[in-house]
């Protein structure tokens, strides 16, 4: 979770020797559970598949309980099916498992398979769905201040906020899992979201919430806090300037004035700024050219 991958590599390879030398069923299913995910996160995806099936296979010799070990390994089979972008067969999973967003208990031991179903629905754009069952999985978490869940829940909700173009509610989500995550060094579960969580951290970075960590996330993927524009038509170098101080809080004549330009000639750049970024007002334009690294 901390990031120390190469550590991680040597504690799971003598853990698992152990759990053979022993024979220890739970064990041998969460090592190659563990190693499944190990091995997605380093890119070796066959090596991925090859010891979740492994631990699929430890669980049906020795009839497993599902709910013990946590994770269970079809669930976790599921997720870095998701993660390989194999939604066809998460959705066989998650229909014989009989999971329901709304009516699908989400206590402790549903838990595990509930945020496996949370991804899907993020992944398929079933996004109200998602909010639906985030919802619930947040209320029971925090009930009992189980804070590792609530920051994989809180992510989750983040993304699903985003997609959904409700940016505040977004970031907000996000501010309350880098407060949880940052005392205990929470990063993994934050870079393996990919782009849609690279574009939150730049978001957060931009207003000032948990920036510090923010950044030193953003570090560990190789990023930085500025993005490139992810607008239809880029801002022109003009149109840039003409941004520039209407952030500075210059009125159109004294932009006009500062670039010499005719008050028509601003107003066209103003017009055209809001067409690119989407916005009615200076103060959205601000905002949004923020929240974009533009200023």
């Amino acid at each position: 979770e901390r990031n120390e991958l190469n550590t991680s590599v040597e504690y799971l390879e003598r853990g698992i020797r152990l759990g053979h030398e022993g024979g220890h069923p739970h064990i041998l299913t969460s090592g190659y559970v563990w190693l499944a995910w190990l091995r997605q996160t380093q890119g070796d995806v066959s090596g991925s598949q090859e010891a979740i099936r492994t631990a699929l296979q430890i669980t049906q010799e020795y009839q497993i309980s599902r709910f013990w070990p946590l994770p269970s390994a079809a669930s976790y089979q599921a997720r870095l099916e998701i993660a390989q972008g194999d939604l066809a067969a998460a959705s066989r999973w998650a229909q014989e498992s009989g999971l329901d967003p709304v009516n699908t208990p989400v206590a402790f031991l549903n838990e595990a398979d509930c945020l496996t179903l949370a991804h899907l629905l993020i992944a398929q754009g079933n996004l109200d769905a998602a909010e639906t069952l985030l919802y619930r999985l947040n209320r029971a978490a925090a009930a009992v201040e189980r804070n590792g869940s609530l920051i994989e829940i809180l992510i989750l909700q983040a993304l699903t906020f985003a997609a959904q173009k409700q940016r505040e509610e977004a970031l907000s989500a996000l501010a309350k899992a880098l407060s949880l995550a940052k005392p205990e060094g929470f990063m993994r579960i934050f870079l393996d979201e990919g782009a849609p969580m690279v574009a939150l951290l730049r978001r957060a970075v931009a207003r000032d919430l948990h920036a510090a960590y923010a950044l030193h996330l953003l570090g560990a993927l190789g990023e930085t806090a500025a993005a490139p524009q992810p607008l239809v038509e880029p801002l022109s170098e003009r149109e840039l300037e003409v941004l520039r101080r209407v952030a500075a809080g210059y009125s159109n004549q004294e932009i006009a004035q500062d670039l010499v330009l005719a008050i028509s000639t601003v107003k066209k750049h103003i017009s055209h700024i809001y067409g690119k970024l989407e916005v009615g007002s200076r103060t959205q334009a601000v905002a949004r050219a923020r929240e974009l690294g533009l200023l």
